[in-house]
């Protein structure tokens, strides 16, 4: 025989109630079946007894639309030969309800004892019901056989009584028998009691056990076990199998599947569970057994969660050495109804911290300052703090125990999101590492440790782009294009939750399609501000976050120090901050390094060439760079290649501008400044402590020319043309050809037009090709080279993308 036991959500609807007769039914062995309440009406028998005990009659219509829900069920859902027979059964039972309801609006008073018994009549009328459902049944009353017992003020189950008693009454099984789930009675008085909320699993569980059952079904209203809570994290499914200490991990710390009560008994006869879905019938479910041939693979099994928690901490130099300080502490607890479901203790024996509900935590500090009221007068102990708004993760694994490393791994991926963990614990048997975070952190927490141990199918990276012009919309159009290609081959979900421009700004933290952000930016998008940017970023608290910056703008750069403070990778084209003063640029990547996210900014040198990464690693692999020299604008070069006695400097600058590789005011590239703040970055990351303000400026346009508006510029521009090209016409004559190179040597940094010979291997650049020479100590002879496209939004988006997938660490 097996034990089969529906839901509240199973037993709710016509529907289902259609679809337990059909399981119920297509049994070929013998069935116990244990039901719960009509979904909702353990609540509302609750909420009714609370308005009735406040006296006068406003509790009548909440029992009124108590009776219409089961006499509608009766309706629809019994063969009508079969309703006047169960309507004899029920109807004194609501009218027994209505009585009890009546008496407790008369005195204004509602004990424990009559609450019992009012929620009793939930699994009561729902079980007949169930029993004139399903063709053949036959219906037992609980409360004649679950008995149980007072400890420390709570009902628990008397096994001995309770399995003597089973065992008599189900001597001859009927092919179907069905059970009020939840409902009990005390051994000595008779009153009823009950199991607690979710106690009809625990029902089920003791009759299974008790009748040596060959299965434990527990059907309910989702597929089975989840690898996290499917409401925070979008990509949890089923887990196939658990073993019993996996399940029940779980279950303790906040997997609402089963009651974790109901493990307890099975595991002891070695009975599986089986979950099951009453709406989805055909899903396999999870099956729960001593069995550990499946204990292979990923390190942990599933996540759970507990968002109701408070930390008391003890503390006290006198606790040091004292036996017994704990056995009195617990013991207070339990004396007084207070469960502990997390325990850390410090080595040096000077604090205990456990974990209680927060409902719990006020009594809980009060009953142990009485209990230790002497040893705080003399300050032995120094104080007893209860810390709320906290919540509870538990990983839960088998397989952990076989795995070195995951409590490192954990906690290193809960600190490089910014998440602070409070107190922790892990059982010498491995299964489980609970950990306690700020509540308001717990949905990035399940979100980064779901996606970083792999019970993801992909790892997530969320991000935030601030920029649509040009160089944003070429990266948007590549991540819209490799997107599937990276979640098929890298198992990387690359997903944009923010979008901004100068003028709005659209976040969802569920995901914007990327193919069509920017018509959904100008559509839904909100009015935008850096400082609104920032707020809503650091809002959403989102894990594995990523800033990327493709604009220009000063103020978004100054974004970057609140947002790594808040562990926000950021990846920018923007060459502001890291050309700022060095003080600013020095304080990003120490905060990068301490909070173990990325300042990445490869793009800000060279567009999309590997200049910088390249100067790291040079670096960091014992090498000194002694010197560079640069040919980084791609704007200036391209401009010195297609200038000749046809084409004069003016149309040059004029061609850049239309080609896309100057700035919208080519003055930033003539004047030089663009180079200047590359040159500053490739100093600072060559190891040299370099300012704007040292770089010395050897400029071929007069200055005279950068003053006034653009237009101003433009008209006046054509007028230098000729005394350009007396110029240009001396140094070709030489067999040379201009440069404007960027210099760091030994510390010293300048820029400026330099004339190179065929020699030279800056002479042969072309379009808007950028060229870098790094002289090291091992590349002193020869320098290093890196030449190619250093200019033009496709290969800096390239670039930027490039940096993105580099926080992703794949390969």
């Amino acid at each position: 025989m097996k034990v089969l036991k529906f839901g509240g959500t199973s037993v709710g609807s016509v529907e289902s109630m259609s679809s337990v007769k059909q399981i119920v039914e297509s049994c070929h062995e013998p069935v116990i079946v244990v039901v719960s309440a009509l979904g909702g009406i353990t609540d509302r028998l609750i909420e009714t007894a609370r308005v009735a005990v406040e006296g006068g009659d406003g509790y009548e219509s909440h029992f009124r639309a108590i009776v219409e829900r089961h006499k509608a069920m009766v309706a629809n859902a019994v063969a009508p030969q079969k309703q006047t027979e169960l309507l004899a059964l029920i109807d004194p039972l609501l009218g027994e309800l209505g009585n009890i309801f009546k008496g407790v609006s008369l005195i204004k008073d509602l004990s424990t004892k009559t609450l019992d018994t009012i929620v009793s009549y939930g699994e009561r009328l729902s079980s007949l019901i169930v029993s004139r459902v399903v063709d053949g049944a036959a219906h037992y009353d609980a409360r004649f056989f679950i008995k149980t017992r007072r400890q420390y003020g709570k009902h628990i189950v008397d096994f001995e009584e309770t399995n003597k008693l089973v065992k008599r009454y189900f001597a001859e099984l009927p092919r179907v028998a069905v059970v009020p789930g939840f409902i009990a009675s005390d051994r000595v008085t008779g009153d009823v009691t009950n199991l607690g909320r979710g106690g009809s699993d625990y029902t089920a569980s003791i009759l299974a056990t008790a009748l040596g059952a060959s299965q434990l079904e527990i059907w309910t209203d989702v597929d089975g076990f989840m690898t996290a809570d499917p409401r925070v994290i979008n990509t949890a499914y089923v887990i196939e199998r658990l073993s019993f200490t996996e399940a029940m991990e779980l279950c303790n710390f906040g997997a609402k599947v089963i009651y974790p009560p109901t493990i307890y008994p099975v595991f002891h006869k070695n009975i599986p569970i089986l979950i099951k879905n009453t709406f989805n019938p055909s899903a396999p479910g999870t099956l729960i057994s001593a069995d550990h041939s499946h204990i292979e693979g990923k390190a942990i099994k599933g996540i759970s969660s507990i968002n109701d928690t408070c930390l008391i901490t003890l503390s006290g130099m006198g606790m040091v050495g004292v036996i017994g300080i704990n056995s009195r502490i617990f013991k207070r607890l339990a004396e007084s109804g207070i469960s502990v479901f997390l325990v850390s203790q410090a080595s040096s024996e000077n604090n205990t911290t456990f974990a209680v509900r927060n409902a719990d935590a006020d009594l809980a500090v009060r009953v142990l300052r009485d209990e230790f009221k002497e040893e705080i007068a003399v300050g032995e102990i120094s104080g007893i703090e209860a810390e709320k708004e906290l919540a509870t993760v538990a990983i839960v694994g088998e397989n952990m125990k076989h795995t070195p490393g995951i409590a490192g791994r954990l906690f290193n991926v809960l600190g490089r999101n910014g998440i602070n963990v409070i107190a922790c614990a892990q059982g010498a048997s491995e299964t489980n590492i609970s950990f306690v975070i700020a509540r308001n952190s717990l949905r990035k927490a399940l979100n980064v440790i779901h996606d970083s141990f792999f019970l993801s199918e992909s790892q997530v990276l969320n991000l935030f782009v601030a920029g649509v012009g040009t160089v944003g919309r070429d990266l948007l159009k590549q991540i819209c294009k490799q997107q599937q290609r990276l979640l098929e081959t890298k198992a990387l979900q690359l997903r944009l939750v923010g979008i901004a421009n100068s003028r709005k700004c659209l976040f969802d933290r569920e995901g914007i399609d990327i193919e069509h952000c920017i018509e959904l930016l100008d559509r839904e998008g909100t009015p935008a501000s850096p400082q609104k940017i920032k707020e809503e970023i650091i809002a959403m608290n989102i894990f594995n976050s990523v800033f990327v910056d493709c604009t220009a703008s000063p103020d978004i750069a100054a974004l970057y120090q609140s947002l790594l403070d808040h562990n926000v990778s950021v990846v920018a084209s923007n060459k502001i901050a890291a050309s700022g003063s060095y003080d600013s640029y020095r304080a990003l990547k120490q905060t990068a390094r301490k909070r173990d996210v990325k300042y990445l900014f490869e793009t800000n040198v060279g567009a999309g060439l590997p200049i910088i990464n390249t100067i790291n690693n040079l670096i960091n692999s014992g090498d000194k760079i002694l010197k560079i020299e640069a040919v980084v604008s791609g704007t200036l070069n391209y401009i010195f290649n297609v200038v000749s006695a046809e084409v004069p400097l003016s149309q040059a600058v004029r061609m850049a501008q239309e080609a896309g590789y100057s700035e919208p005011d080519p003055r930033v590239d003539l004047c030089g400044q663009d180079v200047i703040r590359k040159l500053v970055i490739l100093a600072r990351e060559a190891g040299y402590r370099v300012e704007q303000s040292d770089v010395k400026k050897n400029l071929f346009i007069p200055e005279s020319y950068f003053t006034g508006t653009l237009d101003d510029f433009w008209r006046a521009i054509p007028d230098y043309d000729a005394t350009f090209e007396v110029y240009r016409r001396q140094v070709a004559d030489r067999g040379r050809v201009l440069r404007f190179v960027a210099t760091l040597d030994h510390g010293a940094v300048e820029v400026g037009l330099r004339e190179v010979d065929s020699a030279h291997p800056f002479y042969h650049l072309e379009g808007s090709n950028n060229v870098i020479l790094l002289t090291t100590e091992r590349y002193r002879e020869y320098p290093m080279v890196i030449k190619g496209y250093g200019a033009g939004a496709e290969v800096t988006a390239a670039g930027v993308f490039a940096d993105i997938i580099g926080i992703a660490n794949i390969r």
